[in-house]
């Protein structure tokens, strides 16, 4: 069976040089913008000195985007498509709704298939939570409390232009887990930020985003996204997961990679988190070789991105 051939640009994010390494679908074969330090040892592709010169090596059939300033990764995107290759880029896809929408646009246009990194739906314990509501074993959905909580480092950009800031680079989790996972779509989001706690002068970077959203059901969720986790060590994006049913509530905690199904008339009892997590990536490479479809459309996928796009762009700080 063939390998597709893959081209990496960019460190901006979490690249997947490492996921290549003897991949059963895909070959690493080039890199532009990619420290040679963080290739995986035996592996030496062709290496380039820019995206465009990547784009004219013929073999190239999907790169994968970390672009080095994420403002301009939407029009990185864009070159890609037009070049013929198909795309895998991290979040966020995009810093604006119009440039969202010229990435789908333009897939649409050349046939090209883009796919942002959002295989949290296929990663435990999440994907047994996403079965279980899908089951109807909680009832209808009426409310989400989530969280997302990194740790502060020194190399937070002060610009957001640089990985999207907070909210869209972590607080995309959350609107994930609304319409992902619980799988309600939202209908309006809200979001508050803060800067208190960021100890580098004259940075932009938020330290803490709210957010409270109503869902096309009629119901609602909120969640918290912050740089506070003192953890991590042991769980670096500390994520708690909460969704109220009216028939019961699922839960996990990320912190002890643990879930609870708790219903009505039932004690409660642990998820079953036995299935393997998937590689979204792989999903990618197998739906190009023929095999099954990618788990949500292309719309579907980056609806996520876009209500916190949205809500970024209505926020006054």
């Amino acid at each position: 069976m063939r390998k597709i051939k893959v081209g990496l640009y960019g460190a901006n994010g979490h690249q997947i040089q490492g996921s290549l390494a003897d991949h059963p679908d895909g070959e690493l074969a080039a890199v532009a913008a990619l420290p040679a330090s963080t290739l995986p040892a035996g592996i030496t592709p062709r290496q380039y000195a820019s995206l465009d010169e990547l784009l004219t090596d013929k073999e190239i059939e999907v790169v994968s985007l970390c672009s080095p300033r994420r403002a301009d990764q939407a029009r990185d995107a864009i070159r890609c498509l037009e070049a013929g290759k198909h795309v895998y880029a991290e979040k966020p896809s995009a810093l604006t709704e119009t440039d969202l929408d010229a990435i789908i646009a333009t897939s649409r246009r050349t046939g090209r298939h883009y796919h942002e990194m959002a295989g949290v739906l296929v990663s435990q314990p999440y994907k047994e939570m996403r079965r279980v509501i899908r089951s109807g074993a909680i009832g209808t959905v009426v409310q989400v409390l989530a969280q997302k909580c990194y740790p502060w480092t020194d190399w937070r950009p002060a610009d957001e232009n640089q990985d999207g800031g907070l909210g869209l680079q972590c607080g995309v989790y959350a609107t994930r887990f609304v319409e992902h996972i619980a799988q309600v779509r939202i209908s309006s989001l809200e979001t508050l930020e803060t800067s208190l706690g960021n100890p580098v002068a004259g940075s932009r970077c938020r330290m803490a985003v709210s957010m409270i959203m109503r869902l096309e059901n009629g119901g609602v969720a909120s969640a918290v996204c912050n740089y506070l986790n003192p953890i991590q060590k042991r769980c670096w994006g500390y994520e708690i997961l909460r969704v109220f049913g009216t028939q019961g509530i699922i839960e996990s905690n990320a912190d002890d990679n643990r879930g609870r199904l708790l219903l009505l008339g039932q004690p409660p009892r642990e998820l079953d988190l036995s299935a393997p997590s998937e590689d979204y990536f792989t999903l990618f490479l197998r739906s190009l070789l023929g095999g099954p479809a990618m788990p949500l459309s292309l719309e579907e996928e980056l609806s996520p991105t876009r209500w916190v796009i949205r809500a970024k762009s209505q926020h006054q700080p």
